[in-house]
């Protein structure tokens, strides 16, 4: 009898539906397998601060003129007045009283410091965050401390002033 019991055994098929944990589990694997697969490669981009010597700036007047119609320069922006910027320092690093430092620094070299604090989060490198209408002063304050990275300011940052993170020491 144990021969016909086990020899009925064999000739069920059947499937057994997994526990909704492990369903679950397996569905989070497949959806972090196609994210990654879909941001693969979307770096964030960086923009490159770079400075124009007086030596460098380009004749104002063309020795001939060109033939065909011409086009009319767009006005100057006017320069940014570091007066009238408000900028927050936070520290994102282990330095103690580094915020307040380069706060000192910032308002020496003329920029509206309004206060420094710490931050708390995951930032890859010093950084000046900017609103889109401070992107030029936000460009001009980072010369001004040696800070090579400006990205557009995002939540919980204010968008009326810059602000800075800083992650170590500037040199």
């Amino acid at each position: 009898m144990a021969t016909r019991l086990s020899a009925r055994h064999r000739d069920q098929r059947g499937f057994v539906f997994p526990s909704p944990v492990v369903m679950l589990s397996i569905i989070a694997v497949a959806m972090a397998g196609i994210a990654f697969v879909a941001t693969r490669g979307g770096e964030p981009t960086e923009r490159e601060i770079t400075t124009i010597s007086a030596k460098e700036t380009p004749s104002a007047a063309p020795s001939t003129p060109a033939a065909g119609p011409t086009k009319k320069p767009k006005p100057a922006k006017p320069p940014v007045k570091r007066s009238e910027v408000y900028v927050e320092v936070y520290n994102n690093s282990g330095i103690t009283g580094l915020a307040g430092t380069v706060s000192d620094r910032a308002g020496q070299a003329g920029w509206q410091v309004v206060g420094s604090d710490n931050w708390v989060g995951t930032i890859p490198a010093s950084t000046v965050y900017y609103p889109r209408r401070l992107e030029r002063a936000a460009k001009l304050l980072a010369l001004d401390l040696g800070i090579d990275r400006t990205m557009p300011a995002v939540d919980p940052m204010r968008l009326d002033r810059l602000t800075v993170i800083l992650t170590g020491p500037l040199d």
